[in-house]
């Protein structure tokens, strides 16, 4: 009877296989963690497996848990986890059957709190300084007056309106700006896209090539300035051609784009002022060194001028100089009479003395006609002297002379020519850079000192209708018609009162008191 009740109760319990119950027990835990993020440290990581999956663990102070991150997760992470780093892995819960163990599937990761971002960062910070990126030797001087400035950061916060507003009161230049999200996990990629695309403009394309990059941000936590952490943002920077100013955080924050960049801006704002110089100075310093060269070049004028005469007190006179030819002159003068009564008597007494006589003449005749005869006796064989000594001399220097030595030397004097070429086209050239850089810096200060900046400031020309300037509203009578130049064009209008009366009127009334001495407007 014992046998047949055990038999009965043992019928009435359910049997399970070992998959089923695997199977309950991972729709029960996949079911009831879902989705969850675990805090823990990680213990026996190994980097990622030959088919590109991470295994490893989770642990506390008194529990573990296992771990594993698929290929296509693991590939996609912006921070990977490394051994004895405390992180916070977001997944879900499941379980291995074929080991009986529960296990996370890890989605992302990120560092568990600011001393584990410390400690990642210091580690970052040290490997990139060990490949010198953060040396001062690869840094570029920042361009004194730059034409085009890019600026990384984002379109729609106060920072670009800060810097925009900075640049334009000091030097107006012409900014670019693209946009970028300066918090969160697309912000390395971003900011890094950002510089290496301004880098890829081509000089002379439709958009112009920045000549300094300006990478900003606001302040904030360390978690909110870990984007310009990523070591995507360092190595992009530290191969950037353009000059960098890093203007991120406040003077207090650091991250490492600080390090690599060119030059580091305690706040946005002080990125402007390092871009630009300040225009008022500029001019003052140039008006201060135009008189500084006009007094040297009056002073120089006046020195020379003060050795010239001191020179001239130092030289005779004219009648000094010619006082001792002349009296030689005067003297040579004077005896030149006499002299030439002189030489005339002993001509006079020389030739009186001179007997002609047929027989003179004819010995003389005889005399020469013997000398002739004897040199024309003498003349063949000093001809045949001469020819044989010429054809000696031409024997002798035809030896000299061979086609090899001539060519020898025309391809000497040959070499020389070309090489004066090649250096007259050389100095051709410098001369002709050296005059397209003049003459484009002649055409950027003409830009920047023209009416037409002075128009996009927010002031007006006013033209009368002979279209010459009025300056003083005394020349504006009721009626005229007026040209009013804008920046952006010409409006016509009519003038609805005397300039005289208004003249007249604000002189009587006592000026406000609601803003600057000396500020107006022209209407």
């Amino acid at each position: 009877m014992n046998t047949s009740r055990q038999a009965d109760s043992q019928s009435n319990v359910a049997e399970f296989s070992v998959s089923e119950i695997s199977g309950a027990l991972k729709r029960t835990v996949e079911d009831a963690f879902g989705h969850v993020r675990v805090r823990g440290e990680v213990s026996g990581y190994r980097g990622p497996h030959s088919s590109g999956h991470a295994y490893f663990a989770l642990k506390d102070d008194r529990a573990r848990l296992e771990a594993v991150i698929w290929r296509g997760v693991f590939s996609k992470l912006k921070f990977l986890p490394q051994e004895g780093l405390e992180i916070i892995a977001t997944g879900k819960l499941t379980t291995y059957p074929g080991s009986s163990k529960y296990q996370i599937v890890i989605d992302s990761v990120e560092p568990a709190g600011a001393g584990a971002l410390m400690a990642l960062l210091e580690e970052r910070k040290k490997k990139l300084a060990a490949e010198g990126l953060f040396d001062d030797s690869r840094k570029k001087p920042l361009p004194f007056m730059p034409r085009v400035i890019g600026v990384v950061t984002s379109p729609t916060g106060a920072v670009i309106r800060d810097i925009i507003h900075r640049i334009s009161d000091r030097f107006p230049a012409h900014v670019m700006v693209w946009p970028v999200r300066v918090q969160g996990e697309t912000t390395g990629d971003e900011v890094s896209n950002a510089v290496a695309g301004f880098n890829a403009l081509p000089e002379e394309g439709p958009l112009p090539r920045p000549d300094l990059l300006i990478v900003a941000r606001g302040g904030g936590s360390l978690e909110d300035l870990w984007g310009f952490n990523d070591e995507a943002v360092v190595r992009a920077v530290a191969a950037s051609d353009i000059p960098v100013i890093s203007a991120v955080g406040h003077e207090t924050d650091w991250t490492l784009i600080d390090l690599v960049a060119d030059r580091r801006a305690p706040t946005p704002t002080g990125a402007a002022e390092m871009a630009v110089p300040v225009r008022a100075e500029l001019e003052a310093s140039l008006a201060r060194l135009s008189a500084r060269l006009k007094g040297a070049i009056s002073r120089e004028g006046d020195r020379k001028r003060q050795a010239l005469r001191a020179l001239s007190r130092a030289l005779p006179s004219p009648d000094q100089l010619l006082a001792l030819p002349r009296r030689r002159f005067d003297e040579a003068a004077g005896r030149l009479g006499r002299a030439l009564s002189a030489a005339t008597q002993r001509k006079r007494i020389a030739f009186n003395s001179l007997r002609l006589s047929p027989a003179t003449l004819e010995r003389r005749l005889i005399e020469v006609r013997r000398r002739t005869a004897a040199s024309g006796e003498r003349l063949p064989g000093v001809f045949l002297a001469l020819v044989r000594a010429q054809r000696t001399r031409f024997d002798r220097d035809a030896a000299r002379v061979s086609p090899m030595a001539l060519n020898q030397r025309i391809a000497h004097w040959r070499d020389r020519l070309a090489q004066a070429r090649r250096r007259a086209d050389t100095q051709v050239d410098m001369l002709l850079k050296q005059g397209h850089a003049s003459a484009e810096q002649a055409m950027r200060l003409a830009r920047s000192l023209s009416h037409e900046g002075v128009l996009e400031r927010g002031f007006a020309l006013v033209r009368g209708p002979d279209d010459l300037p009025l300056k003083r509203a005394v020349d504006i009578q009721p009626g005229l018609e007026l040209q009013i130049q804008f920046a952006d064009g010409v409006a016509r209008a009519v003038a609805a009162s005397d300039g005289r009366k208004a003249v007249a009127a604000t002189k009587k009334s006592k000026p406000p008191n609601d803003g600057p001495k000396g500020q107006g407007s022209l209407f």
